[in-house]
């Protein structure tokens, strides 16, 4: 059930997003503009040897650096310009407009707070660009390409997956293998009890498993296929979880008042 305060939130919010703004277009220019780079680079690759295996590292590397990014900058406040404004859109704002008691969205004018803006995608596109170049360059043109498009492809996946779990529950989500999983995992991530530390994927919760920021005691296999269950939640945090669910605990738009056992019950879930 939404409390006020969240209620409040989102009125004001949806209240001061442009009329200009057309979720749908969002969403549209983001996969047309990904889809077609991918497609172009498919096209200017050579004959495929051995390079295609750099998906994996690629893969790999930008599921930490999705986590890293999540846990120390969109949930860290850091005075730098754009650094900034990421987490104040982040944490006092997705993360007050959605709550593990609430998390679904109504229409496509609530795309503005799911997904990311065009000039992430722009970001990411130089920055695959110059990361495919020095690929290039060190080992061959298919590298590069390879490069690029697992960084785009990961970014589409991330937006999808995020989607995912914003949208009202459907047989699709409840049952697809890694998208419940998900949607589960970034549900949980919106108890503001636990937001600031905890379930920092957004697509494969590897590097959750990896560096113990999960909300669940499991093992990699069993954090990627856990899908809805919530029988693994780490019993430290259940009743963190379980209080900042149901009480109005006053304002979390810079993290939760937490008593010092439930700190401690905290550090102890990133350590046990």
């Amino acid at each position: 059930m939404m409390s006020e305060r969240q209620r409040k939130f989102r009125e004001e919010y949806k209240s001061n997003i442009s009329p200009a703004y057309n979720g749908v277009l969002h969403v549209v220019v983001t996969y047309i503009v990904g889809l077609a780079a991918i497609y172009y680079s498919i096209t200017q690759l050579g004959p495929v040897g051995w390079e295609w295996l750099i998906v994996i590292p690629v893969f790999l590397t930008g599921n930490f650096v999705e986590w890293a990014m999540h846990r120390y900058v969109m949930h860290r406040r850091i005075n730098i310009v754009g650094l900034r404004e990421i987490y104040e859109r982040h944490t006092r704002q997705h993360h007050q407009y959605f709550t593990d008691n609430e998390a679904t969205i109504d229409s496509s004018k609530e795309f503005r707070i799911v997904f990311f803006p065009w000039r992430v995608l722009a970001t990411l596109g130089v920055g695959g660009g110059i990361l495919g170049w020095l690929a290039a360059t060190v080992i061959n043109p298919n590298a590069g390409y390879f490069v690029f498009m697992t960084m785009v492809a990961q970014y589409l996946v991330y937006e999808a997956f995020h989607y995912c779990c914003h949208v009202h529950e459907n047989s699709f989500v409840r049952n697809m293998p890694f998208i419940n999983t998900i949607r589960r995992h970034h549900t949980a991530h919106h108890n503001q009890g636990i937001m600031m530390k905890y379930n920092m994927n957004l697509t494969f919760p590897i590097a959750d498993w990896a560096m113990g920021t999960t909300d669940l005691r499991r093992g990699l296999l069993g954090h990627l296929f856990n899908g809805y269950s919530e029988k693994h939640i780490k019993e430290e945090l259940k009743p963190i979880i379980r209080r900042f669910r149901f009480e109005d605990t006053g304002d979390t738009t810079d993290g939760p008042a937490l008593q010092s056992d439930e700190a401690h019950a905290l550090q102890r879930g990133l350590t046990g």
